[in-house]
């Protein structure tokens, strides 16, 4: 009896194999009839895992933890750059959306599209290997001081900077190699996503590749690096020289965070110091320290144009900067035979793209439409403070991605949009409203003020007042003139 149960269960579970089989069959078949390349197209794609329809079956994302440590600087805007450490844990929602807008699967013929000119990307220059670069074995050689003379001299060679050997340039170096390559292997690692962004525009504005070392001495390589004194960004941008620059900032974005937006900034004010000094020694000097400070070292240095000679008639933090610089040029073009390897990286540039949203859309929101992170979206999107993408007459604010996300957003837009709208009539506590930092007041000190009392009439704290003036304690003098950027008047 029990062999004649056993012997059904099978016929059984035969003939409903056979019927699903039969099913599948024919769907095939109409495929086939309809567009033979679609079909072939879509065997292809049914090998890869892609995540289901309504949920995300495993990460898509390789998150990991990037350590944003600052290299010292005597720039004295960036001396006391935060350190952060940006921790990535890979959590994402259990469902995408919900039942009532639920998203479409990806258009096969345009995601096939971009597996093909992403590939070519991947097996172009373009792209790190980051475990072959670990696994390499490299020459490590003892700096003597004749060998750093020689390729300081290769260095000058090929740049239009005054690569030039000195004692002081050689001590930093050794020190920096002794005490400081961990850092560079992490320096390192980040500028296969920032270097090829930022290379892009130097070469837009004609001005010489190597000065992308200058945002590694000025922030780290940390979109969101800022100063004791409130210069903030990859470039580090102090409030005024970035709106003079066109950099905005307001309740929801810091564009001095923004790293394109702040590149070209950056281009812009290194090309018309360029323009002003015709050397760019002296245009970086004037970068960290001011026109003003440079010009006053020129006079007092009888007139010479050479930064090495001005160098100890130049403000102390200012002196050391170019060097600085010089040390990190070094560091980069020789990391190999000092043993210097990029540690894996989490993007770079190339695998990344870009959407221009067309309503506002917080980053909740995003990662509950398509399965991201919502740290990669802080590590892609620095520039957004809240977390809230606005949509503002007159500005342009994007959403950047990993390359292979795009298309499901493109995809499912109108849901996603349609879910975000959805969202907000749900929201108990209504988000912030979006004001600009365009009022700055020049505010003279009186008899009886204290800063308390005038952070309380405009209506901000007494750390900012401080911050935006470079002040270190709380003492006031009347007559002190004081940058102030109210809340209200």
């Amino acid at each position: 009896m029990k062999n004649i149960f056993i012997f059904i269960s099978v016929l059984f579970f035969i003939e409903i194999n056979a019927q699903e089989l039969s099913v599948l069959s024919s769907k095939e078949e109409k495929i086939s009839k309809t567009d033979s390349i679609i079909a072939s197209k879509l065997d292809i794609l049914k090998s890869k895992n892609y995540p289901k329809k309504d949920s995300v079956s495993s990460p898509l994302i390789g998150d990991t933890a990037i350590s944003s440590a600052i290299p010292v600087s005597a720039s004295s805007q960036n001396q006391d750059v935060v350190n952060t450490t940006i921790s990535i844990a890979p959590v994402y929602s259990s469902t995408i959306i919900n039942e009532d807008l639920t998203i479409i699967s990806d258009n096969a013929y345009a995601k096939q599209i971009d597996d093909l000119w992403f590939n070519a990307l991947e097996n172009s220059p373009l792209y790190f290997d980051a475990e072959l670069a670990l696994n390499q074995s490299t020459i490590v050689s003892d700096l003597s001081t004749e060998i750093l003379k020689e390729r300081l001299a290769y260095l000058n060679s090929k740049t239009p900077f005054n690569v030039e050997y000195n004692a002081s340039l050689e001590r930093i170096i050794a020190s920096f190699l002794k005490n400081r390559k961990e850092r560079y292997s992490i320096f390192l690692a980040k500028s296969k996503y920032y270097f090829p962004l930022i290379e892009e525009q130097l070469a837009k504005y004609d001005i010489p590749l190597e000065m992308k070392y200058l945002a590694v001495v000025e922030s780290a390589l940390n979109p969101t690096a800022k100063s004791r004194v409130g210069a903030t960004g990859l470039w580090q941008f102090m409030y005024q020289t970035g709106k003079q620059f066109h950099l905005n900032v307001s309740s929801y974005v810091d564009e001095r965070s923004d790293v394109l937006k702040a590149t070209v900034a950056a281009c812009k004010y290194l090309k018309s110091l360029y323009n002003t000094f015709q050397d760019w020694d002296l245009a970086l000097a004037a970068y960290n320290s001011g026109p003003g400070n440079v010009s006053k070292a020129i006079r007092r240095s009888g007139g010479s144009r050479n930064y090495w000679n001005i160098r100890h008639q130049l403000p102390r933090e200012t002196a050391s900067y170019v060097p600085l610089f010089y040390t990190t040029m070094y560091l980069f073009e020789y990391a190999d035979v000092h043993d210097i390897k990029a540690k894996e990286t989490v993007f770079q540039y190339f695998e990344t793209d870009s959407i221009q949203v067309k309503r506002q859309i917080t980053f909740d929101q995003i990662t509950q439409a398509i399965p991201v992170t919502k740290n990669t979206l802080k590590l892609l999107n620095p520039q957004y403070k809240l977390e809230i993408i606005p949509v503002v007459k007159g500005r342009n604010y994007s959403l950047v991605l990993p390359r292979n996300l795009i298309g499901q957003f493109v995809q499912n837009e109108d849901r996603i949009y349609a879910f975000a709208t959805a969202d907000d009539a749900k929201r108990e506590k209504p988000l912030p409203k979006y004001t600009e930092n365009n009022n700055r007041v020049r505010y003279r000190v009186r008899n009886g003020d204290f800063l308390g009392k005038i952070a309380k009439r405009f209506g901000v704290s007494v750390s900012k007042i401080k911050r935006w003036n470079g002040m270190k304690s709380t003492k006031l003098r009347i007559g002190q003139r004081l940058i102030i950027y109210p809340r209200r008047m």
